[in-house]
């Protein structure tokens, strides 16, 4: 039966005053500091310290949940100094994260430097994913006009292998469609630099079931990413099937909501350089009337010693064994947060209720949400 009472208190407070233990590694936390759960009800995806995307010559085996690296540079708040980010990052791969998400268009360029920096010393233990496709003007990306010509993608290619400070590219996706450059072209670009060794595999993002199907076809694809959370689930009806049926990984980014699912944002909480402000979801009316989501998830948590990051984690890791999430987080306490999501395996009945909690609370600025959230 599964403990209910490990964590009685268990907060993201509690966690960030015990990122010192996640500084000596996770062999100082002790293993009672866990909770001790039960193995999930058949039919349910098991969590583990590793999962698969792809298959055959695409796959690769990556930690259970990702760390989403955007954060460090871009869109966020206040924004780290870069010693404070790179331990962070080297801190990841202390608590087991192999997967690492950056992109060109983060800084823009700053992102994938800060990253390969952090990360060199870790070559070859470590899956850096980065993409490619946008345009960019005065240092600005240029928003909705995209450039995947096959002579741009082999650009970018070398330009973010030196910004990385890498021979090959663990995944290399495409960021978003360009309407003006079939996919099949796209991918027939990729495969070329991942038979001249300077990309490992293929990944695609926020993309629909037909264009999976049509890039798989020309080079195997072996992860598509894009939004997912409790919250935001349109991809179990657009892209999940076509991905179980051609053995394609699934990467979830937001996974948390970017952060309003974590529970530390109120009607209170002030945004300084932060995209957020502009989605309805994050502005002070809809914050205190999402407070109640919040609640029922800190009351889900509560009898299993969980945080509410925790449960939606918990519940990304259910849904099925090919899924990676990859939160965001510049904090050392939230980043073993998260890792220890993969030690509370949920029950069916446990998804049910979650399930209920999901369709009974009412959500204020969601779909603006879905619709205008970038990544």
């Amino acid at each position: 039966m599964t403990d209910r009472t490990a964590h009685p208190h268990l907060t993201r407070r509690t966690l960030l005053a015990g990122a010192a233990a996640l500084t000596a590694g996770l062999p100082g936390i002790p293993r009672a500091a866990r909770a001790q759960t039960a193995p999930c009800s058949p039919g349910l995806a098991m969590p583990s310290a590793a999962r698969t995307l792809g298959t055959g010559s695409a796959a690769v085996t990556v930690s259970a949940v990702g760390l989403g690296c955007m954060g460090f540079s871009f869109n966020r708040s206040t924004f780290v100094e870069r010693k404070s980010a790179l331990r962070t990052i080297a801190r990841a791969v202390d608590a087991g994260v192999t997967l690492f998400d950056t992109a060109e268009s983060y800084g823009p360029w700053t992102n994938e430097e800060l990253v390969g920096e952090a990360l060199r010393p870790y070559a070859g233990r470590v899956t850096i994913a980065t993409k490619f496709g946008h345009t960019y003007r005065d240092g600005r990306m240029v928003p909705g006009v995209e450039d995947c010509a096959p002579a741009s993608i082999r650009r970018v290619c070398e330009a973010s292998l030196k910004r990385l400070g890498v021979e090959t590219i663990g995944i290399f996706y495409q960021h978003r469609q360009d309407k003006n450059v079939p996919v099949e072209d796209v991918a027939g670009t990729v495969a070329d630099l991942i038979r001249e060794g300077k990309v490992q595999r293929f990944g695609l993002s926020m993309v629909d079931a037909d264009t999976v199907r049509r890039a798989h076809a020309v080079c195997p694809v072996t992860a598509v990413q894009s939004r997912y959370s409790m919250f935001s689930r349109e991809c179990e009806t657009s892209v999940f099937p076509v991905l179980e049926e051609l053995g394609i990984g699934f990467v979830a980014y937001a996974p948390l909501a970017i952060g309003w699912l974590a529970g530390d944002l109120n009607e209170f909480t002030r945004f300084t350089a932060d995209n957020r402000p502009r989605i309805s979801l994050f502005a002070p009316a809809a914050l205190r009337a999402n407070g109640r989501v919040i609640a029922a998830l800190q009351d889900f948590g509560r009898e299993r010693g969980m945080t509410p990051a925790q449960v939606a984690l918990a519940w990304i890791l259910a849904k099925r064994p090919w899924i990676v999430p990859i939160p965001g987080t510049t904090k050392e306490g939230h980043l073993l947060e998260n890792q220890l999501a993969g030690d509370f395996p949920l029950t069916e009945a446990d998804m049910a209720e979650l399930q209920t909690l999901v369709d009974a609370v009412p959500v204020e600025g969601l779909p603006d949400f879905m619709v205008r959230h970038p990544a």
